[in-house]
């Protein structure tokens, strides 16, 4: 059973707000430099998901600890386990080492996955049955499809909560995901509450900053704010609530 904190619905809601181009802004002015899983894509595009990471853990498969076969004993299969573990509203990621022969899960999985609340998956890796996997309206960033079912070639899933490595970010069980058409970002839980104020703070003077370069207004006096488009910004504020 897994057994880590989970932020609270309140801070994942506030950065399901601000899109992952934001968060990872501000979180190089936290001290992170980059929060980005280089590797998994918007497969699902139009999608954003923002909530605590169930992380899975594949290794170089060795036959002595892993049997061949997709369904030996699926008791023993832990990359079931961190869906069946999984809570309503937490993103799987999965460490499958790049690898493009080895399909983490298939239509099946990601449909329990998705009719028990999954916020959606970040697979540095693959899955299998794309075509109807889609169509389950379930978000996914992953780095490719194949036919193949996990274990077949050269993985087999070690561990499930538990710290994993994707796309060279470390991710602690429960960090927030925050993942769109950009990619996706990993949120350490102990930043969020700084980075969510801070982060709703730059989204709202964009929009001021937004229009105002709409309307033809100077970049270098709107974006960033100056500080005397800030004097505007806040007297715009007070009008606009």
């Amino acid at each position: 059973m897994a057994d880590f904190k989970r932020p609270s619905k309140e801070i994942v809601d506030k950065l399901a707000a601000i899109g992952s181009a934001t968060a990872s802004g501000e979180m190089k002015r936290l001290g992170i430099r980059n929060p980005h899983m280089i590797g998994p894509v918007a497969r699902t595009p139009g999608q954003s998901i923002a909530g605590p990471a169930m992380t899975l853990l594949f290794m170089p498969k060795r036959e002595d600890l892993y049997p061949d076969g997709e369904y030996v004993d699926p008791e023993t299969q832990i990359h079931r386990h961190a869906l069946i573990d999984s809570q309503p509203g937490d993103v799987v990621v999965v460490d499958a080492r790049g690898s493009m022969t080895s399909g983490i899960f298939g239509e099946m999985m990601l449909t329990y996955f998705k009719g028990k609340g999954g916020a959606g998956i970040v697979v540095v890796g693959c899955i299998r049955d794309f075509p109807e996997a889609q169509k389950i309206d379930l978000p996914m960033w992953l780095r490719g499809t194949t036919p193949n079912f996990h274990t077949q070639t050269d993985l087999f899933p070690m561990a499930y909560a538990v710290p994993v490595a994707c796309g060279g970010v470390l991710v602690m069980p429960g960090d927030i995901i925050v993942a769109d058409d950009d990619g996706a970002v990993v949120v350490p839980q102990g930043l969020a509450e700084e980075l969510a104020g801070k982060a709703s703070e730059h989204a709202e003077w964009e929009v001021f900053s937004r229009m105002k370069l709409s309307q033809g207004g100077d970049l270098r006096k709107y974006y960033p704010l100056t500080d005397e488009a800030r004097v505007e910004y806040e007297e715009w504020k007070k009008t606009n609530g």
